[in-house]
């Protein structure tokens, strides 16, 4: 795992912001650690034994992070996404090796994830060998990110101010927020959301980026150890993304969506404020969705570009859906 990739914005986004880049590792995000850290535990547990079956369900990331380890150890594995994960991310898991299933109708309540845990949950009644690593509930989830993120964040910024957190599942933000404050750290932690996620309260609306935002609140969210949340819409996220590639980084669409949260927060700040965010992947796996003109016009019509010298953008970033 890599852990020590950092990359200043300052120059780019004219903010005091560093980027922790979580994309360099073999499986291209920061799911490799939940990843690894579940199935381990699972093995330590004795419910993962070889020739086993486990099935998780994964907006994309993740489920490649999975489909590189069962491949590796001889497990079969089973992904349950939904029809936002991308085709690119698709084809990966099935290079591994895994199955792919794809939902393409949302649950009334709890949406296209709702759907798809209701699928895993009538497929594991179906077949009792089969495990649910569930990484909605897993504590393997959070703890990963407890004893690797976390200290390697504090490690290379014990001065740091701010830290910035995309929300998932969470496991990321739960478990770097819960280390920072076990130490005593004086980072304020802030969640930031996609609006249309329900995670910290949020109305549920449509999402289009896999990665953020969930129908249906993850059961591991902390929220005591959360300072902050910022929900930023989803064309404020892709028009970061694009002004970051045009500055050279290519980045995820939910490191785009830290990056407009992050951007809109520290406006309020003084300038030499330090700030960091977790950049979860790269970019290249958008390259059918955020960074495709035809995608991004039939989902958010003309979006314009961003400028970081547009003053009244903190003004739209975040709207009124900013709670700390």
């Amino acid at each position: 795992m890599t852990d020590d990739a950092f990359v200043d914005l300052s120059p780019i986004v004219r903010r005091r912001l560093t980027l922790k880049c979580e994309g360099f590792n073999f499986a291209g995000s920061v799911k490799a650690k939940s990843a690894l850290r579940m199935v381990n535990d699972a093995e330590a547990a004795g419910l993962l034994r070889p020739g086993s079956a486990f099935v998780e369900s994964s907006s994309g990331s993740l489920g490649v992070a999975l489909s590189m380890i069962a491949a590796n150890r001889g497990y079969r594995f089973t992904c349950v996404t939904d029809s936002r994960c991308n085709e690119r991310n698709i084809r990966l898991m099935e290079a591994y090796g895994a199955e792919v299933v794809v939902i393409a109708e949302p649950h009334p309540v709890e949406g296209l994830l709702g759907s798809r845990i209701r699928y895993i949950q009538e497929l594991c009644r179906s077949d009792p060998g089969i495990l649910w690593l569930n990484q909605y509930a897993n504590d393997s989830n959070w703890r990963a990110h407890y004893q690797t993120t976390g200290p390697a964040v504090a490690e290379a910024f014990p001065d740091l101010e701010f830290l910035f957190i995309g929300a998932g599942t969470t496991g990321t933000l739960t478990g770097c927020a819960r280390y920072l404050k076990t130490i005593g750290h004086t980072a304020r932690i802030v969640a930031v959301d996609s609006v249309g996620s329900v995670t910290f309260g949020g109305l549920s609306g449509p999402r289009h980026i896999p990665g953020l935002g969930t129908g249906r609140r993850p059961e591991i969210v902390d929220e005591s150890v959360v300072d902050e949340v910022l929900l930023v819409p989803e064309r404020e996220a892709i028009r970061m993304c694009r002004f970051l590639a045009k500055k050279g980084c290519l980045l995820g669409g939910s490191t785009g969506t830290v990056v407009a949260g992050a951007w809109q927060r520290l406006s309020a700040e003084r300038d030499d404020v330090q700030a960091l965010g977790i950049a979860a992947d790269l970019g290249e796996r958008y390259l059918d969705s955020v960074y495709d003109d035809a995608w991004v016009r039939a989902r958010f019509g003309e979006i314009g570009e961003f400028d970081p010298d547009e003053e009244n953008l903190a003004a739209t970033a975040t709207g009124d859906a900013i709670r700390g």
